[in-house]
């Protein structure tokens, strides 16, 4: 059984005048923060304010790369990209966003691939190898987020980068330990209740249920409450106030 646990969340994902989600009330509720870096959404100014929002809050912020396609927000597979190509694109969003930290007076301390490149990745070596490679190569202190049980794990682990193993709060998941796509009808979950019980059982069992029912096992660090599903702040308190119920800490996972 897991005591301690880390809260990560999606965030920085609203783009100029367009705003996406609550950020200021889900940096309240979670110990670490994943920032768009402008390629499936964020700006620089809107970098800049979630930095802000969280260096005040004390919460972790990482690098949260994504293919470059802010129509789909990143959602969609980009096919035919070289390892090289890959392991560009997500480098330079890393470094966008160490700029960005800097400037206000903060650090990124971890790295987690959004939507569709952490999908691939997860089923594909050659991108997961190529996110591992990046980072390494930007900085191999980065602490690498990834799906546990999946390519990602075996990419980190090749690459000698310390990882946080990542369940999904508000998401289905395949009898494969792999997230159900969200094309499919039940992929993303809405009921604040059913989740806050749901994530005390992942986090007390070290695993999680299948839309089958099938119980797959899996190492837990840090748990993602999505900033821009419906009810996102609902769902977040909800799972705070659970697991400090059952006698589980929240925290920041280590960093070093």
């Amino acid at each position: 059984m897991t005591s301690i646990i880390d809260l990560n969340c999606d965030l920085g994902e609203s783009f100029g005048p367009w705003e996406m989600g609550n950020d200021a009330a889900m940096i309240e509720l979670a110990t670490s923060v994943n920032v768009a870096c402008g390629f499936h959404a964020g700006d620089a100014d809107i970098m800049r304010h979630t930095v802000e929002l969280a260096k005040a809050r004390g919460v972790s912020v990482g690098a949260h790369p994504g293919y470059r396609d802010l129509h789909g927000f990143g959602r969609r597979p980009v096919p035919g990209l070289k390892s090289s190509e890959i392991e560009n694109l997500v480098a330079y969003q890393i470094g966008a966003l160490q700029a960005i930290a800097t400037a206000a007076g903060h650090k990124v301390t971890h790295v987690k691939a959004h939507g569709a490149l952490s999908n691939v990745a997860c089923e594909d070596d050659m991108t997961a190898k190529a996110i591992a490679s990046a980072i390494k190569a930007v900085d191999p202190g980065l602490v690498f987020v990834v799906l546990a049980n999946s390519k990602l794990v075996r990419a980190g682990e090749a690459a000698n980068l310390r990882m946080a193993h990542e369940v999904f709060a508000d998401r289905a998941y395949e009898d494969d330990g792999n997230l159900v796509s969200r094309k499919k009808p039940g992929a993303v979950l809405h009921d604040p209740k059913a989740i806050a019980d749901r994530v005390v059982r992942m986090v007390q069992d070290g695993g999680v249920v299948s839309v089958s029912g099938k119980v797959i096992k899996m190492q837990t660090d840090t748990v993602c409450i999505h900033g821009d599903t419906r009810g996102a702040v609902e769902i977040a308190r909800g799972v705070r106030e659970a697991l400090n119920a059952a006698g589980i800490k929240v925290a920041p996972f280590k960093t070093h």
